[in-house]
């Protein structure tokens, strides 16, 4: 373990499950990498955690043996002063709209969280569970579809694959990726190019609203700022979605 001097703040979480040995071990925080079944598990989990706590001046260590369970310890950098928030990141109210979303999230209560914050911003809202019953609604919508807030990754249908399936049946609606996994794992591997609007999870509800705003005016793009530097991760508020 390495970590700067100074006072930290300790989490530490067990279970008694099967444990790994050394060479599972030493492949434990890499993307993509999973000992599950093909279509079962991602590989992401455990390297968000790991960028998370990084980016955040922390590490994370692992105590697991076959048959002796595992054991994680997450050291957080002890913080004695309240973060100061960057204005345009906590806007005093979130901007509003009337378009029609579509939200396509595989969770369940982090689609009616976004739902709910989409809808009290004024817009129209449609909800899908996945890939498959989203394109139904693109398909059977009556209505003008002005944006897709899509889960990156997902059981059957990544969102990459349904937002290339949706653009057939809906030229103009533009496309907000979002997920729980870092950019770099994201982008790095290819699931999504560099230039694609994201918005990285946990997000607060004025966050989402400034997202949504930017894509449907325009204004956040590949020449943007704030895209060049893929958006950094917000520092989570009073109303928080997808934690």
């Amino acid at each position: 373990m390495s970590l700067e001097s100074g006072g930290y703040v300790m989490g530490a979480m067990s279970d008694t499950g099967c444990g790994k040995d050394a060479e599972t071990r030493s492949h434990l925080f890499e993307p993509f990498f999973t000992t599950k079944p093909k279509g079962v598990g991602t590989g992401l989990g455990l390297s968000t955690v790991y960028g998370i706590v990084k980016q955040s001046g922390g590490t994370v260590c692992v105590d697991s043996e076959p048959g002796s369970g595992t054991s994680f310890k997450i050291y957080f950098p002890r913080v004695d002063e309240p973060a100061e928030l960057d204005e345009h990141e906590a806007p005093s109210s979130p901007l509003c709209g009337s378009e029609t979303i579509l939200v396509v999230e595989d969770e369940d209560g982090v689609r009616a969280l976004a739902g709910e914050i989409i809808r009290r911003c004024g817009y129209t809202v449609l909800e899908a569970s996945g890939g498959v019953e989203a394109l139904r609604i693109c398909e059977q919508y009556q209505g003008t579809i002005h944006l897709m807030l899509t889960d990156v990754i997902m059981p059957q249908m990544s969102g990459s694959e349904v937002a290339k399936a949706a653009a057939h049946l809906r030229p103009e609606m533009k496309v907000l990726f979002m997920s729980g996994h870092t950019e770099d794992a994201i982008v790095d591997h290819g699931v999504l190019n560099p230039d694609t609007a994201f918005l990285p999870k946990p997000f607060t509800a004025d966050t989402l609203a400034i997202r949504l705003r930017e894509v449907l005016s325009g204004t956040l793009g590949a020449t943007s700022e704030l895209n060049r530097k893929r958006i950094s991760r917000d520092v989570p508020a009073s109303r928080v979605c997808g934690a």
